[in-house]
């Protein structure tokens, strides 16, 4: 095997090493809440930090690692992940595993702004078929952890030494990646100037990152709406100054669709499980299952992504994905008994090219942009999808529980609604109505039960909902597709040295 392909393969065992740390987790999280004496709220907030840090970390390493260097950023994120194991196997409470989480999300971070420029310049020919191997490694992970999780909680092994297995990829990446030369980027190597690549993403694609970035750590953080915006505001002004630039067109409507597009994937998959779940256990299955299974086939589709490339172009296949995902969406949100792994199926084959083509189609049209093109779209879809989706998929299903248990008293005469749905918030998309936590404690048996169907129809609406969104990127994909057909058809740019 070349340094090349060691190099690769070293870059793909990190996404599965990240796949790794977030399905163990999800596993031990009750457990811990038990060991811990921790509330849903603390889970929630250990859960929260293995998302934001992540895509911050990206965006901040896509700023300067073209000056410190890919190796350094991947001994960083080694360090992070070997420390986040150590510390989370060494736990006492709920600090020392926040901060466990927070650290490897550091790591995925960091190591991402390396994977996937570092394949993009290996294969300047092929990038949109590579990096689509090199995502594969995600669900890859996803499958391996999640089968191995299923043994060893079922043969009861202790939660230490679960979290040590996340270990063995982490080593293995190391190993194959700390002797190889990275390779020199293709805007370096071009000698296009760091200002011109900032360029590329000019001030649009600065204020979309820079305002998802300020609204979640604001949340967190609690800063007022008017905080959030003085400070999105003031960082894209500074920044505005010296770009000048409003950045490519094109560029920016892709990074508007990855919102939808991360939506479309990470949001539904972060869900999906609990919708499965009912129907899946009538006929003596686990929902978990489902995702292992949807997990596979993107794995192995993902892996023979290249004459799919070949045959439709990125932006075909990209408007293909989007087409099959509304229609795996729609079957789903339709879909009982074993009926739903056929859902699942046409769901998974819909979403299996969404990301990597995306990376791709950004990696081929804005060489010049160089790691901040590349990575600021990753980031976008990482933040976007907790920003933006995550909150309007929680949005709509908290509506639509409001509306369909108000039409079931009407149907019924009962008073259900005006019984429970009581306590009103607010988030960035509107008003909402929520069942009150406290009346519902004294709810009879009867009424819980109506009431969770009533949130399971909720779901299966929000699916509805959600699958308008590869609606929306499929008219987004048939633009670009004939606005390039005008131009003479798709074709990759690639940059060449400057002579010095």
């Amino acid at each position: 095997m070349n340094d090349n392909k060691k190099l690769f393969w070293g870059c793909f065992t990190v996404l599965v090493a990240s796949a790794f740390g977030f399905v163990f987790r999800s596993f031990l999280m009750d457990g811990w809440g038990i060991q811990f004496g921790l509330s849903k709220t603390q889970q929630g907030e250990i859960f929260g930090v293995s998302f934001w840090p992540f895509g911050i970390s990206i965006v901040l390493f896509s700023l300067i690692i073209d000056k410190v260097g890919y190796k350094s950023a991947m001994i960083f994120a080694f360090a992070c992940h070997c420390a986040s194991v150590i510390l989370t196997i060494l736990a006492d409470g709920y600090w020392m595993l926040y901060i466990g989480t927070l650290l490897f999300a550091l790591g995925n971070g960091a190591a991402e702004a390396v994977v996937n420029p570092v394949v993009a310049t290996m294969y300047p020919n092929e990038k949109t078929k590579w990096l689509n191997i090199l995502h594969a490694g995600w669900p890859a992970g996803m499958v391996l952890a999640g089968l191995s999780g299923i043994f060893m909680m079922h043969y009861t092994f202790p939660w230490e030494a679960i979290i040590g297995v996340i270990l063995l990829p982490v080593l293995v990446y190391g190993f194959l990646i700390f002797k190889r030369q990275f390779p020199v980027s293709e805007r370096v190597e071009a000698g296009v100037s760091y200002l011109d690549m900032v360029k590329e993403v000019g001030i649009a694609g600065i204020f979309i990152i820079v305002s998802l970035c300020t609204f979640q750590a604001g949340s967190l953080l609690e800063w007022s709406l008017t905080g959030k915006i003085v400070i999105t505001l003031a960082i894209t002004g500074i920044l505005a100054f010296f770009v000048r630039s409003l950045g490519r067109p094109m560029f920016i409507l892709l990074l508007l669709i990855m919102i939808l597009l991360a939506t479309t994937e990470l949001g539904t998959d972060s869900w999906i499980t609990d919708l499965m779940t009912p129907e899946m256990a009538k006929v003596g299955l686990k929902g978990g299952w489902v995702l292992i299974y949807t997990s596979l086939i993107m794995a192995i589709l993902r892996f023979y992504s290249g004459p799919f490339v070949h045959r439709f172009s990125p932006l075909g296949l990209l408007a293909v994905s989007a087409c099959i995902a509304c229609i795996g969406l729609q079957f789903l949100s339709y879909s009982t008994g074993m009926l739903i792994i056929v859902a699942a199926t046409v769901y998974a084959l819909g979403k299996t090219f969404l990301w990597g083509t995306m990376l791709g189609v950004v990696a081929e049209q804005f060489p010049k942009g160089g790691v901040l093109t590349l990575n600021f779209t990753g980031a976008v879809g990482q933040v976007g999808v907790g920003v933006i989706g995550a909150v309007i998929l929680g949005f709509v299903q908290d509506k639509q529980l409001d509306a369909n248990l108000a039409m079931y008293d009407q149907k019924n005469s009962t008073a259900l609604h005006s019984t429970y749905v009581t306590e009103q918030k607010t988030s960035l998309f509107g008003i909402y109505k929520v069942i009150d936590p406290v009346r519902i404690l004294d709810a009879s048996p009867e009424t819980l039960r109506t009431i969770k169907d009533v949130k399971e129809e909720a779901k299966k609406d929000a699916l509805r909902t959600v699958s308008l969104f590869p609606v929306i990127m499929l008219a987004g994909y048939v633009f670009m597709i004939l606005w390039f057909r005008s131009k003479g058809g798709y074709k990759a740019v690639l940059l060449r040295p400057v002579n010095k």
